[in-house]
């Protein structure tokens, strides 16, 4: 290299080095199928990059824009997204980077790609055409060969390989000034424990063969053990401390197109038991619920028949909030006469979401419960993984994390089929936990003198006792997802929240 590797570059030649177009099948070249699965418009995937002793050392997003006709090839349009945070950012090195790069859909070769660098006080804008054919007797167009890619398109293509045990692979990969040439070995399976959740992956090493330093970094990742082959883990190692790039969140489509095509291969990977997937994001379509929808629910505690309390969920206008446009969720919930011997609440929680992610930037939270009143105010910055409190108290969060209130509703878009278990980040008490919604099974349960068809969800955290209240939830069976009943085990005795029936007014 030409200067030292900072943290940032080691992780984006750490993501880069893995992919290619021909393998090696012990001393016997052959080519390669291509797996179109890890290729699906609207996929999403963000990172939390720790570092040594910094938890927080900067964020990746990836997004596959989908379709485009840009430099006259037809393909797709893959985007990244790479910036330091924090201590990291402030005192070591800030980056700001995008990447944009287009890629052939049949070959998953890269056309073209552009990217802007502002990498401490420097500015770049710059962009370069890949695999150009030179002359009338060009390479034809489908036919496969062995790159070179960009960092980018390289990450993708890595995916949509085999990735069978005891295989290696061999690729090119083109840096700004180097070329690398990259050996990904698969090792075999693991099970890998994330702030998201759990997953069965697929383990590959990574060497560089003309590069001793990049070599040295001993990079290894773990590839969700599913025809998407999504990297859930990469880690590498460097002199003051080990790299780990991590999973924060997801936005994965439904449904997968078909999987592969080419000349068959032996080398396919062996796949034992169920994957664990990651935890699903939002899709692309619309949400399940309008403007305007109210939601109100009964509350009873143990067996009494009186409600205790009575909790309303609204959907409130969309409209400019702060300077941004957003979406305001609002929930009022508070104790009945009958619950006025145990104990008094009254509280008013209002969340301010992206319309289209549902991720919060600001929280209010008024709460009083009994003689005490809490007024706390969290404005939250999704792009650098932070909140912040009306004391100017900073809390680390992970890029993509939501409220109490807006995990709720998020969950209403989230794929919610049994045995599905989708995983996501969210703050409570000052601090982020990890949400574990699993999908139990389908029942119908009775409301208001109703049969209603639902799935029960379990609803766990990361925490050492995670289950401690038992929560459970159930949503409608069909495309609304409305919230029917959630259920607690508490110090008072069995909570229910039931929704209610709302009148009909006639005019």
């Amino acid at each position: 290299m030409n200067r030292p590797l900072t943290v940032i570059t080691t992780l984006l030649i750490s993501l880069a080095f893995c992919l290619a177009l021909a393998a090696q099948t012990q001393e016997t070249l052959s080519p390669l199928p291509f797996s179109r699965a890890p290729y699906q418009a609207g996929e999403r995937l963000t990172y939390n990059v720790s570092f040594s002793n910094f938890p927080t050392a900067a964020h990746i997003e990836l997004f596959n824009a989908g379709p485009s006709n840009n430099v006259n090839q037809p393909g797709l349009v893959l985007r990244a997204h790479v910036e330091t945070t924090g201590a990291v950012n402030a005192a070591l090195y800030s980056i700001n980077n995008d990447y944009t790069t287009y890629v052939n859909a049949e070959t998953g070769l890269p056309n073209h790609s552009q990217q802007v660098v502002r990498e401490g006080g420097r500015s770049a804008d710059t962009s370069r055409d890949y695999n150009v054919p030179v002359g009338v007797s060009a390479i034809p167009a489908r036919v496969a060969y062995s790159g070179p890619y960009d960092f980018l398109s390289a990450f993708y293509r890595m995916r949509a390989l085999p990735l069978a045990e005891g295989f290696s692979y061999f690729l090119t990969v083109r840096g700004d000034t180097e070329q690398y040439d990259v050996e990904m070995r698969v090792r075999g399976r693991q099970l890998v424990k994330t702030n998201v959740g759990s997953f069965n992956t697929i383990v590959a090493q990574l060497r560089v063969r003309n590069n001793s330093t990049a070599n040295d970094y001993g990079v290894h990742i773990y590839f969700s053990d599913d025809e998407r082959h999504v990297p859930v883990l990469i880690t590498a190692r460097l002199k003051a401390g080990e790299i780990r790039a991590e999973l924060v969140s997801s936005e994965l489509p439904s449904t997968p197109p078909p999987t592969t095509t080419g000349p068959p291969n032996t080398a396919q990977p062996r796949v034992t038991g169920t994957p664990t997937p990651p935890g699903t994001g939002l899709p692309t379509t619309g949400l399940p619920f309008a403007v305007g929808e109210q939601l109100n629910f009964n509350v009873f505690l143990g067996s009494t028949a009186p409600s205790v309390g009575t909790a309303t969920f609204q959907v409130k206008q969309r409209a400019k909030y702060f300077n941004r446009d957003g979406l305001l969720l609002a929930v009022q919930a508070q104790t009945t006469n009958a619950a006025a011997r145990l104990f008094v609440a009254n509280d008013q929680i209002n969340t301010y979401v992206d319309p289209a992610t549902l991720l919060p930037f600001r929280i209010e939270i008024n709460r009083r419960e009994g003689r005490n009143r809490i007024n706390k105010t969290f404005t939250i910055d999704q792009d650098r993984g932070n909140a912040t409190t009306d004391k100017g108290v900073r809390i680390e969060i992970p890029v993509g994390t939501h409220d109490i209130v807006s995990v709720l509703y998020a969950l209403r878009s989230f794929n919610l089929a049994p045995p599905k278990r989708n995983a996501v980040s969210f703050l409570v008490e000052d601090r982020p936990r990890t949400l574990f919604i699993t999908s139990l099974k389908r029942e119908a349960i009775e409301l208001g003198g109703q049969k209603i068809p639902a799935v029960q969800l379990s609803l766990t955290t990361d925490d050492p006792q995670g289950d401690k209240y038992a929560l459970r939830l159930w949503v409608s069976d069909d495309i609304r997802r409305l919230p029917l009943r959630i259920t607690a085990t508490t110090p008072l005795g069995p909570l229910r929240a039931d929704l209610a029936i709302l009148p009909i007014t006639r005019q």
